[in-house]
Parts: structure tokens; sequence; C-alpha cells
């Protein structure tokens, strides 16, 4: 992937493209191809305080300046209230990702060339730049950072320590007791201190999100150091001590490695699976897990359970798979698995009506790929029942099995269904009830848990819940569908049924046991492409509805009215695909080819080589949302793997 200066040297067009690099821990490095950050979130060193949780930015950017005789040449590009200033973006000529970050400048016939990795398994991100020209040039690198929580901003203070200690080779800063130190160590480099605020520095994403858009940061001096052409300079930055024999050139390059081995080839099915690597996250001491996405998501049990087919097992990644199976299934508590592992610590949160019944289908879908019954049966077996169990006896937030063997939820208006946003106290989508995507979960749950219970030798508990699910498809099919219609409702509450036109539905025909016979289905499906379908994703109500909103933008509660009521959701392309290759056969997968050939597109817009939560409703399907989300990228994964026949090797 690469720009020229056509869209380098127009900031608004290199503004609203991001480049992400993560760290296996929760961390991640993240800005603008030019390097002007325009979130909160973005910076050269997030680290994950508690990983994967608790991240922190330290290291927000570096300004470079190239110095030649009495010539200084700004590289950086900052935003002020008012101004642009520096306009390093006016001379830049080259950026690429291959798949790391590279920003070429060019000034007075001379280029230099920084290139950016994070280092994996580790808080530490690499710099390095290449210097050519017709004689030496003097570098100058002045770090800023923040020491602040990613979703805080930070502002000037008495308390910050403007101190640069020194040790070794390393300049070891901690401006503030409690946070990390941050070691920065520049090879050849000198270090003057030069303690500075950079004041009200602006972040136009979250002026436009509605959010406080200022910062200060602190700067406490600069490093000099001389390149001749040909030459490379190196800023290796580290929270904590940096290990010994640690040298940048090659952590970079091993970096490179990394990441090309994880994404061998050119195609999108290579692009999906490097995208992939960014999600799985270690937690904690041992044990795996999925951040939801970035930059903001933390750690969800429904989107972890969603995405762990992509992510793991279309990749045969299955130890991690294990390991993030295991994680989940150690936490069911009255039949549910956490909504949220909060960031700050504490217990976990159990607000997701269906991510237990998520956890129940990726554990069928990891049987099926690998034939490990054994692991199932001394690890999984266990929650799944308990899953079940804790449904049928009815759980927290009104979650019970009804006498037609429904599965309900819902009180108080608290959003349980993953159409869970609100505009400020006001549920956008009160789905209170029986939605309709919980009742598929809830069927295929009960017979795969049947099967378990059948292969386990408990025949009471597999007959019950066969019994259970024939009950259950024969009430669906009569609560739900609607012959003049053509498709199902959304949600039947109290002898109501919303027909909503949403894609809800295609659960009930896409999953592995479906409820409707084939000729409902094909109606389903036709009613779902007819409506909903565009080039990024599915609508999540059709434009015909007068509840639909076309663009996902503004404050966060004109965003969050939007956000179920006509933006498009990339990662339900998955379950549609199910759908369409069931019905459809090789013309169905003619047409999952050709839809995700458009799609790749998309990797050059928003988030570069990434695939992001959301795009609006309405042409042209601008972007919207978290920059990468781990379903929309495990999702088409799983799909563009299975298209190709084969499952993608990994390491």
């Amino acid at each position: 992937m690469r720009f020229g200066p056509e869209v380098l040297q127009n900031l608004a067009l290199a503004a609203s493209r991001e480049w992400l690099l993560t760290d296996g821990l929760g961390g991640y490095a993240s800005s603008t191809p030019v390097g002007l950050n325009t979130r909160r979130y973005h910076g050269l060193l997030v680290m994950a305080t508690r990983p994967p949780l608790a991240r922190m930015v330290l290291l927000s950017r570096i300004d470079e300046t190239l110095v030649v005789g009495d010539e200084r040449i700004e590289l950086a590009t900052s935003v002020y209230p008012g101004a642009v200033y520096p306009r390093g973006f006016e001379s830049t000529v080259g950026f690429s990702l291959d798949p790391l970050p590279s920003l070429t400048w060019e000034r007075s016939g001379r280029t230099l060339t920084r290139s950016v990795a994070r280092v994996h398994g580790a808080p530490a991100t690499v710099l390095v730049y290449a210097y050519e020209g017709p004689g030496p040039a003097l570098l100058e690198l002045r770090p800023l950072v923040a020491f602040r929580d990613h979703h805080a901003l930070h502002h000037e203070n008495a308390v910050l320590d403007p101190s640069a200690g020194r040790d070794g080779p390393d300049v070891v800063l901690r401006p503030y007791s409690a946070a990390p130190e941050l070691r920065l160590r520049v090879a050849e480099g000198e270090f003057e201190a030069d303690p500075r605020w950079y004041r009200r520095c602006v972040y136009e994403r979250e002026r436009e999100r509605g959010y406080d858009f200022e910062e200060d940061l602190f700067s406490h001096g600069v490093f000099r150091v001389t390149l001749y052409p040909g030459e490379v300079a190196t800023l290796l930055a580290w929270a904590g001590p940096i290990p010994e024999g640690a040298e940048a050139v090659e952590l970079m390059a091993a970096e490179r490695r990394r990441l090309r081995g994880a994404a061998a080839g050119s195609d999108f099915l290579a692009e999906l699976r490097r995208i992939a690597d960014a999600f799985v996250v270690r937690q904690g001491d041992a044990g795996r897990n999925v951040i939801a996405g970035y930059p903001w998501q933390g750690v969800s049990g429904r989107d972890a359970m969603i995405a762990l087919p992509g992510l793991c097992l279309a990749t045969r990644r299955y130890a991690e798979a294990r390991e993030i199976l295991a994680e989940q299934a150690q936490h069911v508590n009255g039949g549910m698995i956490p909504s949220l592992f909060p960031d700050a610590g504490g217990s976990p949160e159990y607000d997701a009506a269906d991510a237990a019944l998520w956890l129940v289908l990726a554990v069928k879908r990891y049987l099926d790929a690998t034939g490990d019954r054994d692991f199932v049966r001394e690890t999984l077996q266990g929650a799944v029942f308990a899953v079940l169990d804790g449904c049928r006896r009815g759980t927290r937030h009104g979650i019970r099995m009804t006498p037609e063997a429904l599965l309900t939820q819902g009180e108080g208006g608290r959003p349980l269904t993953w159409m869970d946003s609100r505009a400020g106290e006001q549920a956008v989508t009160p789905r209170t009830g029986e939605a309709v995507e919980l009742q598929a979960l809830w069927y295929n749950a009960l017979l795969i848990g049947a099967d378990l219970a059948g292969r386990a030798g408990d025949a009471r508990r597999s007959a019950e819940w066969s019994r259970l699910a024939n009950l259950a498809c024969e009430s669906f099919q009569r609560a739900f569908w609607s012959e003049d219609l053509g498709f199902l409702a959304d949600v039947v509450s109290g002898g109501t049924r919303d027909f909503s036109l949403r894609p809800n539905q295609l659960f009930a025909i896409g999953l592995p046991h479906g409820l409707l016979p084939r000729e409902k289905a094909v109606r389903v499906l036709e009613a779902v492409k007819r409506n909903l379908l565009t080039p990024a994703g599915l609508r999540s109500l059709a434009a015909s509805d007068p509840a639909y909103r076309g663009r996902h933008d503004g404050e966060r509660q004109t965003r969050d009215a939007a956000r179920h009521q006509g933006s498009v959701w990339p990662w339900l392309m998955g379950v549609y695909f199910d759908a369409l290759i069931r019905i459809h056969g090789e013309e169905g997968k003619r047409e999952a080819r050709e839809w995700l050939h458009g799609f790749e597109g998309h990797l050059e817009e928003a988030g570069l080589g990434l695939i992001g939560e959301l795009f609006d409703g309405d042409p042209p399907h601008r972007a919207g949302g978290a920059i990468a989300l781990a379903s929309s990228a495990a999702e088409l994964l799983r799909i563009a793997a299975g298209l190709s026949g084969k499952p993608i090797l990994t390491r």
C-alpha cells in the first residue's frame, strides 16, 4: 500500500487515513501517514499496563527536524488552534505500509525516511530513520510525552517531573511517580535537556466526535545525531529496562519478518490474515483473549466468541483458540460469560444475553475444525452445560426460557443484544423480549449441547435438550414468520411483533442448524439482499424505514442514534454468506467472491490495511467507528478461507 504527494500533501486526505501496529499485549502504535495525531488514542507507544487492558499513551509523537548549515527543515506536522505548525506534510513525497509504516520527506535534494515498528510481546517501539543527500545533516528528534490513560487527555500541571535521568546510553523519563518509566535510546546520539510544554495540541477526530480535543504534551529535551548519506539513525522507546542486546534495527527487521510471515502472499486473503494477527493478545501471565477493536475497545466475551473461528480456526491457530476458549469458559457464571472485562480492573460485567450462546457455537466450530474431543470434554463441556442450564432456569436481567422454549430477555430498558447502543439514557433499538438472533443461537446451542451430552453418556440431558430444540423450532416459526411480508420479525414481545427489516434474521438461516424450511429461507435471504446489502456490508435497518439514519457522524448522541438504525456492519457478511452459500451453492460462492473482491478497496480508506467497525448506510458508505474491529476482520477471513478451499496455513 503506497501513497504519493497527491495524498500526503493534501492534509485533509492524509489525516483521514490511519495506520495501526500492535504488540500482542493489548498495546499499540497508531497515527496518520504524515505523523499528525488526530485522536487522543494516537501515539507511538501506547502500553497495556495490565495486559491486555489499562492502556496508557506514553510517547505521543516525535518532532523531527533536519538541520543543514543554517537551514532548519521542520518535518513534523502539528495542529494548534487556528494554525498548522510545523507543516512537514508539505515536504512528504511517499508513504508505504509494507507491512510497517514508512514515511519519506524530501527537501533541498535530501530525503529522510522514517519507519516504525512495535516490538511483539514487549512494551516497546522502534523508529529507524534512513538518510540520503549530497552531504551530512544533523537530525534532531524531540520526543513529546503524555503519560495518561488512552481515553483521557493530558494538561499542563505542576506535578509533572521535568527532569530526565541517565542510565548508560538511555534517557530515563518518569514524569509521574505512579506511571511506568520510559527509556529512550538513540544510537550515537546526544541528548540535551530542554524541558518545555507544547500547549493545546488539537485532535480533529475528537472535535468531530463531540469530545474534548485539546491536549498539552511535554518534552524533556532533544536528541541530536549526525547522519551521512546512506546512514540510519534509530530511536528505541521502551517502557521499563531495555533488555541487554536489544538492537533497534534487528528488532524492526524481526517484526517485519513476523508480519510478512503472518500474511504470506499478496492477495486479499493474505491481508485478512495479517489483520487478524492484531487481535489475539495475551491475558495476564498466562492465557489468551481477543481485543474487540482498536483503538478504544477492550475485551468482550461476545466479540471474542464471534471472532474466534475466523481469527484462530480459519488460520489453524488451534493452541491460541484453546487458550481463548478456556479463558472464557472459566468465567461462566449463572449461564453467562462476561460482556466486558473493565479497563480499570475489578469484576467482569455480565450484560449480554447472547455472549454465552456464541461460546457454545464457538465450541462446535472448534470441534468441527480440530476433532479435539478430549479438550472439549475436559475443559469446555461443563461450561456448555452450565450455559444451557442457566438460560433454562433463568439468570440475570430477565434472561430465561419461556414455556414455548424460546429465549426471552431484558429488564429496565437494559440493552442486552449486540444492537446495544443508547442515545443518552434512551435505548435506540429497544429489543426486550424474544430477539430473533437469540432464538437462532439458543436453538443451535440446544442441539450442540444435546450432541455433547449424548457423546458423554448423559442420555437424560441429551433427550431433554433435543425435545426443547424441536419445541423452540415450532414456536419460532409460529411467532416470527410473516407470510405476507416474507421475512421474520426482529423482536417478539408481549404479543407484539416488530417487523423492522433488519439483518438479525439471517442467523435463523445461516447458523449451522437452520430454523426455517428452504422456501422461507429463500424469501428471507432475498428480502435482506434487496433491502440491506451494500458494497461495505449489511445495513442495520432498511433505508425505507422511517427510523433509518443514513450517516453515522457528529457528536456521540447523534452517532449512537444512527449506529443500529441504518449503519452498515461488515461482520454481518459472515452469516449472510453462510446463508447465501447454503441456499445457492456454487452461485452463492461466486457472489461471495465478487463481493469480497469489491470490498478490497476499503483497505486503503480510514484504517489502512484494516477492516473497521461500520460504514454509513448511505453511499459512498464512509467508514466510521473503530478503525479495526475483530469481528469484521474475523468473519470476512472465515468466509474467504472457506472459499479458498482450504484453511490458511500459519506459523
